[in-house]
């Protein structure tokens, strides 16, 4: 995590050096006229302490800045960073402490941006007290989002969140379907959780709301008001290509054959195929546009993996590999399941496997 500390006092910058060399990965920001406190390394402004903020927060939107620190007041803090925000699933972690060092006060993006974590980072290395007031962790619950952040599965409607962490508060009882099995031991048993084998039998419960964990499509009249789906990263696209090939034309053989499976796109961890395939532009644009990591082997590597399908005459003969889609989701998916066999639609040959 890289973070951004501002301060704008004397005793601001000297606390300021004692959060960047604890986090060992911040950058300190003072005013011109304090940069003797802060230290070496430290980087002075001077002008308007808004146009800084503006132009770190872009930098935050490219991922050079995961949170940020200000030492300062708090009513400054929300003058400053109020037009930038966008919303809680991509906002920036924003701690806010007073230049005594009395407090560290998670601020915005406390879940899934971080900021409760960091709030507490800083109260320990400087002996202040982290203030946190998001409700669940205010009652000692642990919350669906933080849930979903710490195993890594995508949030698919981020509103429904609150809605579900909600009737955890009030007690109400909440229905889950979990084959991953990672719900239960998270919650240690807090909350009036009911675990049910499958979407049906959770439906018919007298249940408030429900949590899905999976990888599946639901139909509308699967889809309650009060329903929050968490989606595991555990599907692998095995993908092969004509060169030139459109990206259009890739995602819509791979959005027809997971609809057709009943399987979200949100749940697909990488697209795997062939180092050849490397500079295949369509490819790595149909990648690119849904944030979908590429993964590369080499033809003996994929020559190594038994597969169900015979061996492809045409990739041998363009790569030296018997095949591509099928080994390479077998690989990448650490010798899981396929769920479709090698299909060819156009110029795309295409293989889906689940991780165990």
């Amino acid at each position: 995590m890289k973070i951004a500390i501002i301060a704008i006092t004397r005793n601001g910058a000297q606390l300021g050096t004692r959060l960047r060399n604890g986090f060992g990965s911040a950058e300190l920001f003072v005013l011109q006229k304090y940069a003797g406190q802060a230290g070496k390394g430290a980087l002075p402004f001077t002008g308007e302490l808004h146009d800084l903020v503006g132009r770190l927060w872009s930098s935050a939107e490219t991922k050079s800045y995961d949170g940020f620190v200000f030492i300062m007041a708090t009513g400054i803090v929300v003058r400053l960073v109020a037009p930038h925000l966008e919303g809680k699933e991509c906002d920036p972690a924003v701690v806010v402490m007073d230049d005594a060092g009395k407090f560290a006060i998670s601020l915005l993006a406390g879940h899934l941006g971080g900021a409760n974590e960091l709030a507490c980072r800083c109260a320990f290395l400087t002996g202040a007290r982290e203030v946190i007031t998001t409700a669940t962790d205010a009652n000692c619950l642990p919350s669906f989002d933080m849930l979903a952040k710490e195993q890594g599965w995508v949030i698919d409607d981020l509103a429904r969140v609150k809605t579900l962490n909600a009737l955890l508060l009030d007690g109400e009882e909440i229905a889950v379907v979990d084959p991953t099995e990672r719900v239960r031991p998270y919650f240690h048993g807090m909350g009036k959780l009911s675990f049910h084998g499958n979407f049906v039998e959770a439906l018919e419960s007298p249940a408030r709301g429900y949590l899905f964990v999976t990888n599946r499509r639901l139909p509308p009249q699967v889809q309650p008001e009060r329903l929050l789906v968490l989606r595991p990263q555990n599907l692998v696209l095995g993908v092969g290509c004509n060169s030139g090939t459109a990206a259009d034309e890739i995602e819509d053989v791979v959005c027809a054959h997971l609809k057709r499976l009943f399987l979200s796109l949100k749940s697909v961890r990488c697209v795997a195929t062939a180092v050849a395939k490397r500079a295949e532009a369509g490819l790595l644009a149909f990648a690119e546009k849904w944030g979908i990591p590429l993964t590369f082997f080499e033809s003996d590597q994929l020559n190594a993996v038994a597969v169900p399908s015979p061996p492809s005459g045409h990739a041998l003969a363009a790569i030296g590999a018997i095949g591509v889609a099928e080994p390479a989701a077998l690989l990448a998916s650490g010798g899981g399941t396929l769920l479709l066999k090698k299909v060819k639609s156009g110029n795309v040959t295409l293989a889906i496997a689940e991780t165990t």
